[in-house]
């Protein structure tokens, strides 16, 4: 009989210190939403100052008052599909069972990429040397769409895991975090002053 209650207490062990480690996995941080925040809205003052660049050696204004409208409803697509990917995550998570979770973020995830992508091929084309507006020199962006949505994606797969760990109240207070001031972009009429 003592034999089986060593089992016991040895199975027990193991499942605390797997459960355990899971706990203090990455599984909880979505800093990820902040790094990407702050990468989209560093691409404006960039090609706000190639704008100015160009307009001041053809010296016609005309060129940064129209690319600073052009590049703001660029923004405006980004800023909206950015909210709906964060809130439909969230709901991704909340609503379905952990598969369908999943099915659902990649689906968002998909889309999200897809926005960043048309947003980089933007700004990129803008500011390219030889580009449209005819430019000497690349302007650098530390925005990869690809890299940013894999990150992006790990984090909110590892959060859907974390979630399902938690209580009901516990996981709507963890994935409320998503939708956070601090993750929202900054309105594009500050950044481009």
């Amino acid at each position: 009989m003592k034999r089986y209650n060593l089992l016991i207490v040895l199975l027990l062990l193991i499942f605390n210190v797997t459960t355990a480690q899971k706990k203090n996995s990455p599984a909880a941080d979505l800093s990820i939403l902040k790094d990407t925040k702050s990468k989209i809205e560093a691409t404006v003052p960039l090609v706000i100052q190639h704008l100015q660049t160009i307009s001041t050696k053809e010296g016609d204004n005309n060129i940064v008052n129209n690319g600073k409208i052009a590049l703001g409803k660029e923004y405006a697509i980004l800023e909206s599909e950015w909210f709906l990917y964060r809130n439909n995550m969230k709901n991704c998570i909340l609503n379905n069972s952990s598969k369908k979770a999943k099915k659902c973020m990649e689906y968002h995830t998909q889309y999200l990429r897809n926005t960043f992508i048309n947003y980089s091929n933007y700004i990129s084309n803008l500011t390219r040397k030889n580009g449209y507006l005819g430019v000497e020199g690349d302007t650098k962006f530390d925005f990869k769409p690809a890299d940013i949505a894999t990150k992006l994606s790990e984090a909110y797969s590892n959060a859907n895991a974390a979630a399902g760990r938690m209580k009901a109240d516990q996981k709507r207070d963890f994935l409320g975090q998503t939708m956070d001031d601090d993750n929202k972009l900054t309105p594009y009429t500050q950044l481009a002053q």
